[in-house]
This record gives C-alpha cells, structure tokens and sequence, in this order.
C-alpha cells in the first residue's frame, strides 16, 4: 500500500478507473457506429477540420484534398489502431456527448473509485485527471457515469493536448497547473510506462492493478488492486 501525498491525486481513466472494455467495446463502437455521420453533418466544424488536416499531414496532400468519405474512413482505422491523436480524440468527444445526452450512453467507473476520491476531497486533497481521451469526453464520462455525476469532485481535467502520457515534460506541466510540487503529487495509472514518466518528473506512483492488467516486472512502482487499499499518509 502507498502513501498518498497530502496536495492531489492524479488519476488515469482506462483500465484504472473505468474498466478498458468500456472504452474498447462501448465507447469505440458508438465512435465508429455515428462517425461518418457525423462527420458529413459538420464538416466545416474546428474539430471535423482539425481532424482532416491531421489526416492530410500524415498523407503529405492538402486538407482539401482529403473529402469526407476518405476523412472517415481514416479516422475508422485510427480507432482500430486505438491512435493516441488528439484531434480524433476531440471528435470522439463531440459523437460521444450526443450519445450521453441522449440517455442512452452511460459510462463505468469501478465500485471503489467514488468513495475513495470522496473521501480524498473531503481530506482537502486536489483531485484532477490525465488522459489520452480529450478532456470533453473525460468530463462527459465522469459526468455520466455509473456512480452519478462525479465531475464536481475534479478540479482539473488534462489530455495530451499537455503532453504525451509517456513524457515527463507532461506531468511537470500538470503539476505546476495545480500550483504544487510534483512530488506532492499522486499518479495512478494501470500502465507501467506513464508511471515511469510521471516518476521522472517527481511524482510519487502507484499502479493500479485492475483484472487483466499486467504487473510491472521490475517493482518500480507501489501497486494496489483498487482505490481503497491506497492509503492515504
């Protein structure tokens, strides 16, 4: 069990407070189910446009090169891939929050997650968020979640618009964003390498280990199985 610093705890979402098939199975299915439609339906938009320059940089043509039927089929196999690209993520955001609005989407969140940041915050510990998933879909999922609306615990909501997950540089960011040193700082995350970027900038780390994730072999890291056996100093 880790010792959690008396400042903020920063947390991951896949695998560490939302179950990985959630994210995969649920929410990458309704992403590919309404994304051509979406796409078609606003063109022009900043994120539909983003996403189709990012999509002509890689193929080294001009964005009006790119029609809409090509934007989407690309965007179709980033998410197989599972690309780490911010402007998909911002568009998944955007058919994601039509889902949720809708009633028909709801998000997971383990069990153990809702009581323990509750009774963080309540020990006046500074909660945020760091994920690969823009920040719209970060707030949408924790808004809609399982356990209720649980956004209002968070005081801040980070994406790799900061910085790659497995940099340094990024955490070091998210820290001095929330006025404290990084080594006042708590990262849980089920992925080894992140853990060992957030390490590099001075954060103390615990892995997060949720059915199905693998162990860090080398021990550079606390580990816990959920959120209640992180002890709180």
């Amino acid at each position: 069990m880790a010792a959690v610093p008396a400042r903020a705890v920063l947390v991951d979402v896949e695998g560490t407070t939302t179950d990985v098939r959630f994210v995969h199975e649920t929410l990458f299915s309704v992403a590919r189910r309404d994304l051509a439609a979406h796409v078609s339906a606003h063109a022009g938009s900043p994120e539909v446009e983003a996403a189709r320059g990012a999509v002509a940089r890689e193929r080294g043509v001009s964005a009006a090169a790119v029609s809409d039927g090509e934007l989407a089929a690309a965007l179709l196999s980033w998410i197989d891939e599972d690309r780490k690209e911010t402007s998909l993520k911002a568009l998944q955001g955007k058919i994601w929050r039509s889902a949720y609005e809708s009633g028909g989407l709801r998000s997971h969140v383990y069990p153990d997650v809702e009581p323990a940041l509750r009774r963080w915050r309540d020990l006046g510990m500074t909660l945020a968020v760091f994920s690969s998933g823009s920040v719209e879909a970060q707030e949408l999922l924790f808004r809609h979640s399982t356990a209720g609306d649980l956004t209002g615990l968070f005081t801040r909501f980070f994406d790799t618009t900061t910085g790659p997950k497995r940099e340094p540089g990024a955490y070091e960011k998210i820290a001095e964003a929330l006025g404290v040193r990084a080594g006042e700082v708590l990262f849980l995350s089920d992925v080894a390498a992140e853990l060992d970027a957030a390490a590099k900038a001075g954060m103390r780390t615990v892995q997060i280990l949720r059915p199905g994730t693998a162990r860090d072999a080398e021990g550079r890291h606390a580990v816990a199985e959920r959120f209640d056996q992180v002890a709180v100093a």
